[in-house]
């Protein structure tokens, strides 16, 4: 009889752990296939001090950054656009100044495109210190407003002459109201000639030993003189 008991509480036991198991195993796979988020694409944004088909020297706030430059190398520059190509989860970057009411109203509209995804994500403040201008910059992914009686458009609340954007990123969201007219460009892959006093933001890697590498570079603005082609 003892032997009896000991048998059926052990199989108590094994069908209760197979029981947490059914449980569990399907929690674990459910949450294995929900896509982990894409991490911010790192880059080195400044002025170029010198380039070649190899290397590239970026003038940053905090120094010179070599980089090391790998074939093919794609370049890209910013075309005029509109609005209409600003849809729901693109990511984008927006100029914005922030008003006495303390809302943020955008001077320009960056679109990027997928492989870019990423780039310098976040919002921060553009014045140099002591500035009382309060302009920023907010790079994310579009979501739309969670507002009633609204019009939803490409991603974009319509409210008369303006729209708004709510701009995602990784540890936060900001809401940017979006005048009628405001500049928007789209940042298009296309033939630049890379040259030294040109505004850059360089997509990167870090390999093992610390080099920098990049394969994709954006001209934000080219230098005095220069026409980018």
């Amino acid at each position: 009889m003892k032997l009896k008991a000991v048998l059926r509480d052990k199989s108590l036991h094994l069908a209760a752990i197979f029981l947490l198991a059914a449980q569990v195993i399907p929690n674990i796979a459910r949450a294995q296939a929900q896509p982990a988020p894409a991490p911010p694409l790192a880059g080195v944004l400044g002025k170029v001090q010198s380039f070649t088909d190899s290397s590239l020297d970026v003038a940053t706030p905090t120094g010179v950054i070599h980089v090391k430059v790998t074939q093919p190398l794609a370049t890209y520059k910013q075309i005029p656009s509109d609005l209409n190509h600003v849809t729901s989860n693109a990511y984008v970057g927006v100029a914005s100044v922030q008003q006495a009411d303390g809302t943020e109203l955008a001077k320009q509209v960056i679109i990027f495109p997928k492989e870019l995804r990423g780039a310098a994500e976040g919002s921060v403040l553009t014045d140099a210190p002591g500035a009382t201008a309060h302009s920023r910059m907010t790079n994310g992914s579009v979501s739309k407003p969670a507002v009633s009686h609204s019009r939803m458009t490409n991603g974009t609340v319509q409210k008369g002459d303006s729209s708004t954007l709510v701009v995602r990123y990784q540890d936060g969201s900001r809401t940017i109201s979006i005048p009628s007219g405001v500049p928007v460009v789209l940042v298009a892959k296309e033939p630049v000639t890379v040259s030294a006093g040109d505004t850059v933001y360089a997509a990167t890697e870090k390999l093992p030993d610390g080099t920098l590498t990049t394969n994709k570079i954006l001209q934000i603005a080219a230098a005095t003189g220069s026409n980018g082609q």
